[in-house]
């Protein structure tokens, strides 16, 4: 999960930006993130980093925007900060890797992309509510589920609204060449990259009718 939310700093379209978590397990993952984020680097990617620089100023602004609304939604307990490491102080616009608790399934941090490192944790109380919540906004690119259950692992096949789907591995990385990719409604057409559907929309639809 730290590998999909901070992963090229949260600038991929199929980051994960919620993680949705069962309360039994809700506290002891906190920490458990909370520890691993603490080991990522920021700097240089080309000296191999684990957290580059964001796009560029105006993407900067936007996620400490987003940071200071998580504030008011939540619970910061990583990150939140602009950072410039020493190596790289000629330029770059850098962010430490994020992470808030506490955040309503309804709430900005969960309902809008943010496209950057920040990462918002959902507390349910089982795992029909977690799909629910799951499935509570208006895109659909990708998902995963952790679990050893069979029947949610079938349940979610079926209910998981998402166009790339993933079982006991990351929601980034689709494998090229053998993942076709693409997403559900506000997320893409459903057309997938890589699929033979996708050869249609470099096509031109033409009706024609004739009067007989």
């Amino acid at each position: 999960m730290v590998d999909s939310a901070f992963g090229f700093s949260g600038q991929k379209c199929s980051a994960c930006s919620r993680a949705i978590v069962e309360a039994p397990i809700y506290e002891v993952f906190i920490e458990r993130i909370r520890e691993r984020a603490a080991q990522l680097t920021v700097g240089d990617p080309a000296a191999n980093h684990n957290l580059g620089p964001v796009i560029n100023k105006a993407a900067l602004n936007s996620m400490l925007a987003y940071i200071e609304i998580g504030r008011k939604e939540g619970k910061l307990i990583a990150g939140g900060s602009p950072r410039r490491p020493p190596q790289t102080a000629d330029g770059g616009f850098f962010l430490e890797p994020t992470i808030f608790s506490e955040i309503p399934p309804r709430a900005v941090l969960a309902q809008e992309e943010i496209f950057g490192p920040v990462l918002a944790l959902i507390k349910v109380e089982s795992f029909e509510e977690g799909l629910q919540v799951a499935n509570n906004t208006e895109y659909g690119l990708t998902g995963a589920l952790y679990t050893a259950d069979r029947e949610r692992l079938n349940h979610a096949r079926r209910e998981f609204h998402v166009g790339n789907l993933y079982f006991n591995r990351k929601c980034t990385g689709a494998m090229v060449g053998a993942h076709p990719f693409g997403g559900f409604n506000m997320s893409g057409t459903d057309s997938k990259a890589g699929g033979p559907d996708y050869l249609t929309l470099f096509t031109q639809a033409k009706s024609v009718a004739e009067k007989l």
